[in-house]
């Protein structure tokens, strides 16, 4: 299949499929979604969910985090992947939204990468999601599920899986097509044992054409 069938295979699926897909992050507003987004590294979007609540009524808005210390944001989120850091990281990132962004959550790449605890991945999140722009965040699922599908090729770091996807995506779907492959990875395509059984894409998939029918071939009689 080549390359460009592969990826009209993939939008007609999923804009069938899951044509509203979301992210699984609790939020109400641009501040809130920046907040779990840099808590999420690393961690589950469950785990996060857990947290944000107690975490949001004490600190509303980027006032009320920018007035605190990292010591007690720590208590609030003491249950996730590098609290420490992240403590420090939201503080900074609050104070640094009012001093240079009078509290509002910045649109361009170039703004928001320096916002402490905020990289290319968060930063593009905010940018597909809150403001809609065609934007890829790469994490672990959509790098492990482009490359298994064959959207992408050779391509070893996160960034390269982001260029080779914007590239080919419409760029309609390229802000929906991030939770596509993020959705995709959480419960079909895992890590360790991939649901291939119950996958409904396997008939453009390099991973299984690779792993399952070249077995099929070699043990039919």
């Amino acid at each position: 299949m080549l390359k460009k069938d592969r990826y009209k295979a993939f939008v007609d699926y999923f804009s069938s499929h899951q044509p509203d897909a979301q992210t699984e992050l609790h939020y109400r507003n641009p501040y809130e979604l920046l907040v779990a987004v840099i808590l999420s590294a690393q961690c589950t979007d469950k785990r996060i969910n857990q947290v944000t609540p107690a975490l949001f009524e004490r600190f509303p808005d980027a006032e009320s985090l920018a007035a605190s210390s990292s010591d007690e944001v720590f208590t609030y989120i003491r249950s996730v992947s590098y609290p420490n850091n992240k403590a420090k990281h939201l503080v900074g990132m609050a104070q640094k939204l009012l001093s240079e962004f009078q509290g509002v959550v910045p649109e361009k790449m170039e703004e928001l990468v320096k916002l402490p605890g905020v990289g290319r991945k968060t930063a593009n999140v905010i940018s597909s999601v809150v403001y809609d722009n065609p934007a890829m965040a790469v994490d672990t699922h959509v790098f492990r599920v482009s490359n298994r599908l064959g959207l992408t090729s050779k391509a070893t770091t996160p960034l390269a899986v982001e260029k080779q996807l914007v590239k080919h995506l419409p760029q309609n779907t390229i802000a929906v097509a991030h939770h596509w492959l993020i959705l995709h990875g959480r419960y079909i395509c895992l890590a360790r044992k991939p649901k291939c059984e119950q996958c409904e894409i396997t008939y453009f998939c390099k991973y299984f054409e690779k792993n399952f029918k070249t077995t099929a071939v070699l043990t039919n009689p």
